[in-house]
């Protein structure tokens, strides 16, 4: 069976790598146009195995590179590029594609991200048939994992469902080469999609309940950092820790700074966050980024960005 893959990062890497020690044929890549260089790409290269970077995988070029190929079957290993409908009807198998989420639940770019911050108590990937939609088609097989009230965005997918999603893929494959593959329709009307989890969404108001506040944090960690300001700066915060309790305290200000990280009131408890950064800067413990930026107990941090007097 002849596979392509498309995929960028470690995660792309190590589909490569586990498909080829199953004896795989892989008849090419697509991975970004990165000029440093991307780790699928570089292993493709090691085992002789052509790879292609176009800008776009609506470059046309890349419809003449997948007819060439002849694929059976394309594997979508960690895409965040369109892939044309055109491109879908060449590989004679179709086209499967990983996604860290149960659909349809959380379809999108940021699964995991949304399974944290909408507090579900499980999550888990699946493997799909690509169609025209947005992670809208059958289903293939799906892998169910708990979300454990510490988890982070990075902390699931990298402990949890980078490496599960490796194997489900080599299952799949599996299943496929069988015959036993399943096209399962996915059911339309428990369908969820949310946007990208970026700065749109990751403003943290300290008024909010504190278990949206506590989520929020940790699916945004530790991309891309939930945030809100201090004295003017964008600060990230990382690590948290939700610490129910009643407290008369203003919620966003700070009730204490130690070697455990750094307390700041909300509506219905503490939380208490053991990194911190000021945006595009360095993470640092708490205790030292209190101590870099001034900032004191007594002191609130702000949902909105305090105009300056002039």
């Amino acid at each position: 069976m002849r596979i392509v893959i498309v995929g960028q990062g470690p995660f792309a890497e190590k589909v490569l790598e586990a498909l080829t020690q199953k004896g795989e044929e892989i008849v090419g890549i697509f991975t970004l146009p990165d000029k440093r260089g991307d780790p699928v790409a570089a292993l493709g290269q090691k085992l002789g195995i052509p790879v292609f970077r176009p800008k776009s995988m609506k470059d046309p070029e890349v419809y003449d590179l997948y007819k060439k190929l002849n694929p059976d079957l394309v594997i979508l290993a960690f895409v965040t590029d369109i892939i044309p409908e055109k491109l879908l009807t060449i590989p004679t198998l179709g086209t499967i594609c990983y996604h860290p989420s149960l659909l349809p639940r959380h379809r999108g770019a940021s699964g995991i991200h949304w399974a944290i911050i909408q507090g579900d108590q499980r999550t888990g990937l699946t493997i799909f048939w690509v169609d025209r939609g947005i992670d809208t088609g059958p289903i293939l097989l799906q892998k169910e994992v708990e979300i454990k009230p510490e988890d982070t965005t990075g902390s699931l997918y990298f402990n949890t469902l980078f490496p599960m999603g490796v194997e489900a893929l080599v299952e799949a494959v599996g299943l496929i080469k069988e015959g036993k593959a399943p096209r399962i329709p996915q059911d339309e009307s428990k369908a969820t999609y949310e946007p990208p989890c970026d700065d749109r969404v990751a403003q943290i108001d300290f008024t909010k309940p504190l278990l949206e506040i506590y989520n929020l944090i940790r699916g945004c960690d530790p991309q891309p950092g939930a945030f809100a300001f201090f004295k003017g700066m964008k600060v990230r915060f990382y690590e948290a820790r939700m610490i129910p309790q009643y407290t008369e305290i203003p919620p966003g200000e700070i009730v204490s700074i130690g070697e455990e990280g750094l307390v700041i009131s909300a509506h219905g408890g503490l939380i208490q966050v053991r990194k911190m950064r000021v945006d595009k800067g360095e993470k640092m413990e708490a205790i030292e980024f209190a101590k870099h930026v001034g900032l004191k107990v007594g002191d609130r941090i702000n949902k909105e960005q305090k105009k300056e007097m002039p």
